[in-house]
């Protein structure tokens, strides 16, 4: 007789799934705000708009961690990129001034393996708790001869809500406007197929510790990315703040051209503090300095755009919320063929 065969023998194990529901429960339940309605185990989550609006908007962003992933899965630490998945969609809706509401995860694997995906689960609990959202839902889905055994992928979906007359879209930017960086915390989720491709180069291990370092290499490169959100909207209650732009693929000369005016671009003056791990990759690779401009954040993570009056103010206030900041540079008219991010100095 044909032996029967099971969903397990085909390789998508439900009793791993329910085992990874009981280990997050506690964590997922500490991200909750009142405004949920019903959250993790339906086939929906409803999410009431926080009072106090009269205009509101929903603000949605969408991203993943990347190949970042390839650096958890060699040093077998899955305890921060779900930090990085919850920084990168956060930080783009906090763009347009939106206070992140609530998010929702993907988790896609060959075979579940409940240890290492709650691990990712606690870091995105972690990563929403940092932000103020609700972490509601998610999925996961085991996808036998998909992905390779051990590994995984990571989406995540955010939303936001700001008021309508309170969306920040760079209009009211002017020249002499000043720049203030804040400070990133690493590499942040952009840009490690290069890092990959420079730590091959180099024969470096992951668990080897770099001269100058204080921790190993796959410590460094795991930090996880900053999340700005309660920091900014602290700035966005005191000052008028006229653009923000999330530092991202692209670095500092593609991102923030994005917030502009058309005519009006920044220049910029190097010489805030720049994170060793990217001095070891421009010199490792070796990879050039425009090269790392367009490729990594260079120690900047966000940039925030307001009037030169107020940044004594700005500047005392992120001081305050331990958030490294400083002017870097100032909004400058620019012409239709000149580049629209001008850096002064060597980063």
């Amino acid at each position: 007789m044909t032996k029967k065969i099971t969903y397990k023998d085909a390789g998508v194990d439900i009793d791993a799934g329910e085992a990874l529901v009981e280990k997050i429960k506690p964590a997922v339940q500490s991200t909750q705000r009142s405004e949920v309605l019903s959250g993790v185990g339906g086939f929906a989550s409803l999410v009431a708009v926080p009072d106090g609006y009269r205009k509101p908007v929903l603000v949605s962003g969408t991203d993943g961690v990347g190949t970042k992933l390839k650096i958890a899965f060699e040093i077998n630490d899955h305890r921060t990129v779900g930090i990085d998945l919850v920084a990168m969609c956060a930080n783009d809706v906090l763009a347009v001034g939106a206070a992140p509401l609530f998010f929702l995860d993907y988790y896609a694997c060959s075979q579940l393996q409940p240890d290492a995906a709650a691990q990712v689960v606690l870091g995105i609990a972690e990563g929403c708790r940092q932000a103020g959202c609700a972490l509601v839902g998610g999925e996961t889905a085991e996808l036998p001869g998909f992905y390779q055994t051990g590994e995984y992928d990571l989406a995540g979906f955010v939303v936001g809500v700001v008021e309508q007359d309170a969306v920040i879209d760079g209009r009211k930017v002017t020249e002499g406007d000043a720049v203030i960086g804040l400070g990133s915390s690493g590499v942040h989720s952009n840009g490690f197929s290069l890092v990959r491709a420079v730590v091959d180069r180099a024969q470096m291990s992951l668990e080897a510790t770099p001269p100058g370092f204080e921790k190993p290499l796959g410590q460094v490169l795991l930090e996880p990315t900053r999340i700005y959100a309660k920091v900014v909207h602290g700035l966005l209650d005191k000052v008028e703040v006229r653009a923000l732009a999330h530092i991202t693929g692209g670095g500092l000369l593609e991102n923030i051209p994005r917030t502009l005016p058309n005519g009006l671009g920044v220049r910029l003056t190097a010489g805030w503090p720049v994170p060793p791990i990217f001095q070891w990759i421009a010199e490792q690779g070796p990879v050039e300095p425009q090269e790392m401009l367009r490729t990594f954040n260079m120690g900047i993570g966000m940039t925030v755009v307001i009037a030169e009056e107020q940044v004594t103010r700005a500047l005392q206030m992120l001081k305050n919320s331990e958030m490294e900041a400083q002017v870097i540079g100032r909004v400058v008219p620019v012409g239709a063929d000149e580049p629209r991010v001008i850096i002064e100095g060597v980063v």
